[in-house]
């Protein structure tokens, strides 16, 4: 393979002016479209020798056949029509979004002659006025219901309205109370604007101003000896708590902010979107994201941001925007966002206080998404056959690898050597056939990876029925379809040993190395690149990270137990004195190392005390 690219420009023919390029394939169509302030910097990146590139721009690269530029006239500019390009031809290299539709929205029909609130999962009424996402349908109808008692606004159908008022006789949900619209006979079109505008006041956040009138009417009623009044103000006033009390204050009442909490690996990106308003989270938006080509936490921000904000209403951008870190053209965004929104848009990160204790909580629920997405993909039984296929195709397989074993290698600085081995079978776990190994001695991690093959291989040839005389089977005595281990040529490549000095060359091998996610296979001298979103990359990357999950687990449970079982032996040392000490110390060699002065360091820990764990551990 040639190491330059047959349509590279030449250097000069690039503008350093801002701009946005495009990546096109032989058939014109569009396979990447990005953004540069300086257009001769950014697409040079591109074109560096194809070795020194990352595995999928150099596959991305040479998929192309030409790539083309538009100069433009500033940053935002840029900005603006790197978003509509993406927005029109959907480039497959960009990053894609998932957006979760499943979650329904709270509605306000503002276009219609009398507004009525509904419950749908529709983004597109013309002239709505959106709240939400809720968790669930009960959410949204439990806030509707109390919420019409202290606003009573329209909640009938159209056709149930137009009756109404054609016929002078009030619609149904208005004779139980269910409907506070003109066609109810109880207000007029005027008037029921006028509620409905409060309805949607308060909703956006100004909540305290309806609670402070509330009471003031309430104790101006009971003072005045109207006690219904009173009441009435009572119960409204209950069901704006009752509103309230559905979303804790969690930041400042006079605040208005989006935070957006990311959780990402190689593949894939999971976006929780907190929607802050009057200092309650009104809504959450889930958002789950394909990543094609390995881009950086600040241009994937960017990506996320333009997709958010690109088709939103002034109304829907807040003054302030928390991210998890600042992306590098942030003053360009905002000049963006500004503009869009008609008043200043800042754009930040959380470091302490309220604000990040929020970003904490949305980038925890942004890591439960992402293992809830890996997890149905590796889950669903459709998804599964075609990742089973598809490694079949990938790795040249006689046959689709049902049974998988795979490998991985945990130590502390050398020491406490683990080795796990996790079983998929039909692309699902099979946690009773888990194996963790010791590894006494070794020189490295490849040595550790051949030791504990071996051991594994050895019981196929140790059991001649793979079934013993109830009919259960045989602990290792069937064979995998493939055997895969955590890392690259080198962990490969002492596999492949262990498996030809076992006589087992008919059992696949693969490696999977995390940084790059590329899979490699004996002697090879380039890796195999499974599409991002292939199946059977998540397959691998989860067998993957099940196997590191079992080696960290069984190393610290051995490491605990090592550790509590020499010091329960030093006489004064109780439960707690041990705990301070694994905590402090991590292990027993390196407490051995310590000093008596330096265990004494320790809370509860006096000089005498601290000599007579030194000389156990030096006894022992």
């Amino acid at each position: 393979m040639a190491d330059q690219l047959a349509y590279k420009p030449k250097q000069g023919e690039i503008p350093t002016e801002p701009g946005v390029y495009r990546f096109r394939d032989r058939d014109r169509r569009i396979l990447y479209v990005g953004k540069a302030k300086n257009l001769r910097a950014r697409l040079s990146n591109y074109f560096a020798p194809l070795h020194t590139l990352h595995e999928r721009t150099r596959r991305m690269v040479t998929t192309a056949a030409s790539v083309e530029w538009t100069v433009v006239g500033s940053d935002v500019e840029a900005l603006q029509l790197e978003y509509m390009w993406i927005q029109e031809f959907k480039p497959p290299f960009n990053v894609r979004y998932k957006d979760d539709k499943s979650y329904p929205f709270l509605a306000v029909t503002l276009a219609d002659e009398a507004p009525r609130v509904i419950v749908t999962r529709n983004h597109r009424i013309k002239g709505a006025k959106y709240f939400g996402p809720y968790p669930k349908v009960w959410a949204v109808h439990d806030t509707i219901d109390l919420m019409i008692k202290v606003f009573p606004i329209r909640t009938c159908s159209d056709a149930s309205y137009k009756r109404a008022m054609a016929t002078g006789r009030p619609c149904f949900p208005g004779q139980i109370g269910r409907c506070g619209g003109p066609c109810s006979m109880t207000v007029s079109i005027e008037e029921h604007r006028a509620i409905v505008d409060d309805f949607v006041a308060f909703l956006s956040g100004g909540d305290e101003r309806f609670r402070v009138d509330l009471t003031r009417k309430m104790h101006a009623a009971a003072a005045g000896m109207d006690y219904e009044a009173a009441a009435v103000y009572r119960d409204k006033l209950a069901a704006v708590d009752a509103v309230l009390s559905k979303s804790a204050l969690v930041l400042a009442s006079d605040m208005d902010a989006d935070l957006f909490g990311i959780a990402e690996d190689e593949l894939a990106a999971a976006v929780q979107h907190f929607v802050v308003r009057g200092g309650r989270v009104r809504g959450v938006r889930a958002t789950t994201i394909e990543k094609e080509l390995d881009i950086a936490d600040g241009e994937l921000i960017d990506q996320i941001l333009q997709r958010v904000y690109g088709d939103a209403d002034a109304a829907d951008i807040p003054r302030q925007i928390l991210v998890p870190q600042l992306p590098e053209d942030a003053p360009e965004l905002e000049a963006w966002l500004r503009a869009k929104r008609g008043r200043k848009v800042t754009i930040g990160v959380a470091h302490r206080g309220r604000k990040a204790d929020l970003m904490g909580t949305a980038t925890r629920n942004a890591q439960q998404a992402l293992l809830l997405h890996k997890t149905r993909r590796t889950s669903d039984y459709v998804a599964r056959s075609q990742a089973l296929t598809d490694l079949q195709e990938a790795l040249d397989m006689s046959e689709a690898p049902l049974r998988i074993e795979c490998y991985d290698i945990s130590h502390l600085s050398g020491t406490n050597v683990v080795a796990s081995m996790v079983v998929f079978e039909d692309g699902l776990p099979r946690k009773d056939q888990y194996r963790s190994f010791t590894v006494p001695e070794t020189t490295d991690d490849t040595d550790s990876m051949y030791q504990v093959l071996r051991r594994r291989l050895a019981h196929l040839d140790a059991v001649d029925e793979p079934e013993d005389e109830t009919g259960k089977r045989r602990r290792f005595a069937y064979p995998p379809q493939l055997l895969l281990v955590d890392g690259g040529q080198p962990q490969v490549a002492a596999a492949a040993r262990a498996l030809a000095d076992a006589g087992h060359p008919e059992i696949a091998l693969a490696g999977i190395a995390k940084r790059l996610e590329e899979v490699w296979l004996p002697e090879q001298d380039f890796p195999v690149i499974l599409p991002r979103t292939s199946e059977a990359l998540y397959l691998l990357q989860r067998l993957r990270d099940e196997a590191h999950r079992f080696a960290i687990t069984h190393q610290r449970k051995r490491r605990k137990r090592d550790i509590g079982t020499v010091l329960a032996e030093v006489p004064g040392l109780g439960p707690a004195r041990i705990k301070s000490l694994l905590r402090h110390f991590g292990s027993v060699t390196a407490l051995r190392g310590a000093t008596p002065a330096e265990i004494a360091e320790l809370p509860g820990i006096g000089p005498t005390l601290a000599e007579t764990v030194h000389a156990h551990l030096a006894r022992r």
